[in-house]
């Protein structure tokens, strides 16, 4: 489902620009938030709130900082560049920091809504796998020690016998600490916890070893 209002955020001195994509996004409740500079953002944005972000790479601080040198590795926001005239090796290093798209100056303003829609729907994705994965890792700390022991050996295949083999104790508790684990990870079979063993990336037992996710 998505947010009941979306925000991008525009780095662009046009101000034309900014009115054309508003009015072309209110249907889809997207708000435009244009800013001229880095400062300018800093002082009446969020940047952690923006759901998209489309930058001008010619807009520059006074201290000639631009925006994409402000970008961080873990921002994890779709971005839309413009460019005066975008060369081979241009796009390439946009694509890498995260670009979904770059366009010229002179791009339809349809196509760039277009754009825009395609960036909010890959970011509410990423929103809701982040999210999923934040209640994981949250039941996952609920484990007591011995329950994360438990875990690699039941999504490795081991039967419980088995399992309370390889721990040293009890069937009795080996059954204890599964149950356990099943009802704090909010699993309701062990397909369900063998995908989310997965998504988090834990070791699992084969052959005698763990191994790596």
């Amino acid at each position: 489902t998505a947010p009941s209002r979306e925000t991008v955020y525009l780095f662009h001195e046009d101000l034309q620009l900014c009115q054309t994509l508003s009015t072309s996004l209110v249907p889809f409740n997207v708000a435009v938030w244009r800013f001229s500079s880095i400062a300018d953002c800093l002082e009446r944005g969020n940047l952690s709130e923006a759901n998209c972000l489309v930058l001008d790479l010619q807009v520059h601080d006074s201290d000639g900082t631009s925006p994409r040198d402000w970008l961080y590795p873990d921002l994890c926001i779709p971005i839309i560049f413009i460019s005066d005239l975008p060369d081979v090796a241009g796009t390439v290093r946009a694509m890498k920091m995260g670009a979904i798209e770059v366009f010229t100056k002179l791009v339809d303003a349809a196509v760039m809504v277009e754009a825009i829609q395609l960036a909010l729907v890959q970011n509410r994705k990423r929103r809701l796998r982040k999210a999923e994965m934040e209640r994981l890792q949250t039941r996952y700390s609920l484990l007591s020690p011995r329950e994360r022991d438990v875990v690699p050996l039941i999504v490795g295949g081991l039967l419980n016998k088995q399992a309370a083999s390889v721990l040293g104790i009890s069937l009795i508790t080996l059954q204890v600490h599964k149950r356990q684990v099943m009802r704090k990870m909010e699993a309701g079979s062990l397909a369900d916890l063998v995908r989310m063993a997965m998504k988090l990336r834990l070791p699992y037992w084969r052959g005698g070893y763990f191994r790596a996710a």
